[in-house]
């Protein structure tokens, strides 16, 4: 994960904003911008996810 904003980063802190969430994660494929990732966790939750997105990839290559 890279620090600073990303080129959704505007979309990213309207939805926490308006979802009162503690984080977001955002997975852009083919957007008007181009595809990207942005989120924006407090660092506490930055281990948690780490461990979901390997776990959601290995789903997804058992999957296919």
């Amino acid at each position: 994960m890279t620090a600073g904003p990303g080129i959704y980063d505007d979309e990213v802190t309207k939805i926490r904003e308006r979802t009162q969430a503690d984080g977001i994660v955002l997975i852009v494929l083919g957007g008007n911008r181009g595809s990207s990732f942005c989120c924006q966790l407090p660092m506490r939750d930055t281990g948690p996810l780490v461990a979901w997105l390997r776990e959601i990839a290995d789903h997804i290559e058992a999957d296919t």
